[in-house]
C-alpha cells in the first residue's frame, strides 16, 4: 500500500469543506450577480469534487472499509448522516451533471430551476462528508 493512503481521509475532509465554501461562494455571488465569479466558484467546486472522488476511490480501493467505533447515542446518528450522505452522494452525480450542461448551453433558465435543487443537495453532501469523517477518524478513531 502506498504512503500516502493514510492521509486520504484528510484530504477529502478538506477537499468536501473547500467544496462547500466554494458552493456558498458561488450561490452568494450569482445572488450579488457577479455571474463570472459565479461561474469561478462553480467550476472550482466541480473540479474539487471530482479530486475528492477519486482521492476518495484511491482511499477504500487500498483501505477497504473503517469501521465505526462509536457506541450508544453516536451509532444511529452515526448511521443516520452516513446513510443520508450516501444516497445523496449518488443522486447528486446525475443532478451536478445536467445543471453545468445547461449553463454550458447558456441555458440558464432551466439551469436556475435545476440548480435549486442540485446546491442544498450539494451544499449537504460536501457538509456531511466533513461531519462523517469527524466522527470516523476524529471523535471515535479506529
Amino acid at each position: 500500500m502506498p504512503g500516502f493512503i493514510p492521509y486520504l481521509p484528510h484530504v477529502n475532509a478538506c477537499l468536501n469543506a473547500t467544496s462547500a465554501v466554494l458552493l456558498l461562494a458561488g450561490f452568494s455571488f450569482i445572488r450579488l450577480g457577479k455571474v463570472a465569479a459565479h461561474r469561478a466558484c462553480q467550476i472550482s467546486a466541480l473540479v474539487v469534487s471530482t479530486l475528492f472522488l477519486a482521492s476518495y476511490l484511491t482511499y477504500h480501493y487500498y483501505h477497504g472499509t473503517t469501521r465505526f467505533l462509536g457506541s450508544g447515542l453516536a451509532r444511529p446518528i452515526y448511521f443516520t448522516i452516513l446513510t443520508s450522505h450516501t444516497i445523496l452522494a449518488i443522486v447528486i452525480v446525475p443532478l451536478i451533471a445536467i445543471t453545468f450542461v445547461r449553463a454550458f448551453r447558456l441555458d440558464f433558465v432551466r439551469h436556475a430551476k435545476i440548480a435549486r435543487i442540485t446546491l442544498p443537495l450539494w451544499f449537504y453532501v460536501s457538509i456531511t462528508g466533513v461531519i462523517v469523517y469527524l466522527m470516523l477518524y476524529q471523535i471515535y478513531p479506529s
